[in-house]
């Protein structure tokens, strides 16, 4: 496990250099006015990731953009595995933590187990158990941004010559199930006779595995990609294919290849959590929501180098939904089950 690491307003942000202070500064510009409290909220995240990994880094940048803000003092641990996690998640409540963020996917039981023991914390974990409100101060939350990959979609299908769009995911979990299926429908809305090979590595940051996979999608026909993990731009990137991008926003890491990205923003959603702490109010909740577009929680990233390229008529498509869904008249259909090759 990584050491922990903790960031106050006077101790400055992260050395990642892709987690940078400029990225958290940004970030601290849509903190809600007047939402910090006399006292910074003391946080701690558990990652069983590093936090450069795409899913974690969106939590961690809105994490240090609120310590910079004074909001709250930021402590975290990265790479834990899941044997560990129940063990890391005591020694947080015991050390005086108020606030836990994490992932619990593999070790849901095991961490409500510890925040049964510590009903004076508040936990806000990434988990799949919505339906099940279990402990009151346990609530969940997500990356739930379906609206903008069906945006990204819509470019994907307009842009794919041979209409064969290779999906490579982590795991079919119903949080990435749904946005995989929302990409889908919006492709088949520019081009009804688009197919889709789909695949699950079964990891959450294994990029040799996830180029791999990729490399054979392309052998069989495919020539636009759909990256829900890393590694896939890159083998999209070798071979002189197009790619849409997730979660964070690598365009400019991938200039002639990434044509559009479903963009992240975790600041709603900590937000949101943050105030619920500060006014007594935290109780078990689907934070997930504020992830949707409408919330602030989702957005389609500036398509850079291919500003001007994706056909007009699909980017005037892609700019009145995104108005639609923002003010409501339009919906993304949440679909959970799991993507198949079509």
């Amino acid at each position: 496990m990584t050491h922990r690491k903790t960031l106050t307003p006077s101790t400055g942000l992260s050395r990642r250099a892709l987690l940078s202070s400029a990225l958290a500064l940004v970030a601290a510009g849509a903190l809600v006015p007047g939402a910090r409290a006399a006292e910074p909220i003391k946080v701690a995240g558990i990652y069983t990731v590093p936090v450069e990994q795409q899913w974690v880094s969106r939590i961690h940048i809105a994490a240090e953009a609120a310590a910079a803000a004074g909001q709250i003092t930021y402590t975290f641990s990265e790479n834990v595995a899941n044997t560990d996690y129940p063990r890391v998640m005591r020694e947080y409540a015991e050390s005086g933590v108020e606030l836990m963020i994490g992932e619990v996917f593999a070790v849901e039981a095991e961490a409500r187990e510890v925040a049964a023991d510590y009903p004076e914390v508040a936990f806000l974990m990434g988990s799949s158990f919505l339906e099940d409100p279990g402990l009151a101060n346990f609530a969940v939350f997500d990356n739930y941004i379906q609206d903008a990959a069906y945006l990204t979609g819509l470019i994907a299908g307009s842009m794919s010559e041979a209409g064969n769009i290779g999906m490579v995911g982590g795991f079919p979990i119903p949080e990435v199930n749904r946005l995989m299926h929302a990409f889908m429908a919006g492709a088949r809305e520019t081009n009804p006779d688009v197919t889709f090979q789909v695949s699950f590595i079964g990891s959450w940051f294994d990029p040799p595995k996830a180029k791999e996979t990729a490399f054979a999608m392309i052998e069989n026909g495919a020539d636009m990609l759909y990256a829900e993990r890393f590694g896939v731009s890159d083998a999209a990137q070798e071979r002189g294919l197009l790619a849409i991008g997730n979660v964070i926003d690598t365009q400019a890491d991938y200039p002639d290849t990434v044509v559009a990205s479903a963009l992240w923003h975790f600041e709603p959603t900590l937000q949101a959590a943050i105030a619920a702490v500060n006014a007594g109010t935290f109780e078990a909740d689907n934070y997930g929501v504020y992830s949707y577009m409408k919330e602030g929680g989702s957005s389609l990233a500036p398509l850079g180098t291919f500003e001007g390229k994706v056909p007009a008529e699909v980017m005037d498509l892609v700019k009145a939904r995104d108005a639609a869904i923002r003010d409501g008249s339009f919906t993304v259909e949440i679909n959970d089950t799991e993507p198949k090759s079509s």
